[in-house]
């Protein structure tokens, strides 16, 4: 009878050691999912072409920024563009109506999901708004070489 008691409980603790180990495993994959969404990587872009519902340039809506919602064949989709004045200093404008094609990926923040645009595309006019590695652009880094020299010393 001790034995039999014996074999139950070493059972018992294999079979709750097992599903213990495979509800770490289950975590981690979905820890990992998560955090690639959180970090953009080039080689995950992809490039939506839609129509411009509403473009913001400062939403209430995270992350802060410019933002449009595209309407694309698959639904509308809340896209971030960064700092508006990177648009501005391009001389690209964005109205209700526009068709356009973004280059990015979709991103994490929260429990929700939004498209973070690397490159805004209208007609034959294209404007990046985040580098490769997905840092946003400032209006500066828009500046040829020439604007940043004269703008030297200047404060």
């Amino acid at each position: 009878m001790k034995s039999t008691i014996r074999l139950l409980c070493i059972t018992l603790m294999f079979a709750s050691s097992l599903a213990f180990d495979l509800s770490i495993m289950a975590q981690q994959a979905i820890h990992s999912d998560a955090q690639l969404l959180q970090t953009y990587n080039a080689n995950r872009e992809i490039s939506l072409i839609g129509t411009v519902v509403k473009f913001e340039t400062a939403s209430a809506i995270p992350p802060m920024g410019a933002h449009l919602t595209l309407q694309t064949a698959s639904g509308q989709v809340d896209v971030h563009l960064g700092n508006a004045k990177v648009l501005k200093a391009n001389h690209f404008e964005l109205n209700a109506g526009d068709n356009v094609r973004i280059v990015g990926e979709p991103m994490a923040l929260g429990e929700g999901t939004y498209f973070a645009a690397r490159i805004v595309q209208k007609g034959a006019q294209a404007v990046a708004v985040r580098n490769e590695k997905g840092f946003l652009l400032t209006p500066a880094a828009t500046l040829t070489p020439a604007q940043k020299e004269a703008l030297r010393g200047v404060r």
